[in-house]
């Protein structure tokens, strides 16, 4: 049972690069721009949905496809922010929640319509199947392994964008007060929509490794909102490597749930996340 629940907790933070990668957009949201994007998993499933027409379309590999989906979904998203959320940025949260809760459901139907409501999965080749063997009986995939590797990679990239760049240093004057910075003669709508293209950027990573080991359907946008926004909270908002602990806890506690019962896999996560949020409201390592 030992050799089983710790064969388990290796999975779940395997797991728990993927579900980093599911929250660091919306951790960067919340962040920076300070609001809480509602369409978040909708968008990642939409992602998902175009580079699966882009990998059959184009007959790549969905790796391969990220050349042609990134510069697309940094282009949506910054258009969202530049032409409709930047009007309510700063405003009243509720009005953000209204908006981004709209595109949900626009989205949802748009892609019910468009793909019909069955399950998809993007094609990974020999990737899917590829394992590696750490130690005698115990084997690692290679495609979550890799999923890990690019989620710390992620962070790291995004941190060093953050505190050691020029448009990072924007970023955050204008995320710590917007009337200074405009005051000085920063472009706070610019500023706020480069923010936001390199949160499309996240989500489409993500959504090309979700895609390639998850099913995913017009319907599976909420549930990938809870866990980003779950991971999130777990590492304290506005930090990156706490997303990242936070997303191999929600992995862990959810390999380990389900080793003892399938039932209890999400179930396990949800209450590992309860239980923490109890214990440190504030995350593991909070910036706000």
């Amino acid at each position: 049972m030992a050799a089983a629940i710790a064969d388990q907790a290796i999975q779940g933070v395997l797991l728990g690069g993927l579900y980093c990668m599911f929250a660091l957009g919306l951790s960067l949201t919340v962040g920076v721009l300070r609001f809480v994007n509602i369409a978040h998993g909708d968008l990642i499933v939409l992602l998902s949905f175009l580079t699966l027409a882009v990998c059959t379309g184009l007959g790549i590999h969905p790796l391969l496809s990220l050349v042609l989906v990134v510069p697309l979904s940094c282009a949506l998203f910054y258009a969202l922010q530049r032409l409709l959320l930047q009007r309510v940025t700063g405003q009243n949260p509720l009005l953000v929640l209204l908006i981004t809760f709209g595109i949900a459901i626009i989205i949802q139907n748009g892609l019910l319509q468009g793909f019909g409501a069955d399950t998809r999965k993007l094609p990974g080749g020999a990737l899917e199947t590829a394992t590696w063997q750490v130690a005698p009986g115990l084997y690692v995939g290679i495609l979550p392994l890799l999923t890990l590797l690019t989620a710390i990679v992620m962070v790291w990239l995004l941190d060093l964008l953050l505190y050691r760049s020029r448009l990072g240093a924007r970023i955050r004057a204008a995320s710590d007060d917007v009337a200074a910075a405009n005051l000085i003669g920063l472009p706070t709508p610019r500023i706020f929509a480069a923010a936001m293209a390199v949160v499309g950027a996240t989500a489409a990573v993500a959504a090309c490794f979700m895609g390639l080991q998850m099913n995913f359907d017009p319907a599976s946008g909420p549930s990938r909102l809870l866990i980003a926004f779950e991971a999130v909270v777990l590492g304290g908002l506005g930090s990156l490597w706490g997303t990242l602990a936070g997303g191999i806890v929600l992995g862990v506690a959810q390999s380990i749930g389900g080793e003892f019962d399938a039932a209890w896999q999400a179930i396990a996560g949800h209450a590992a996340f309860l239980l923490i949020f109890l214990l440190r409201p504030q995350g593991f390592f909070p910036k706000y």
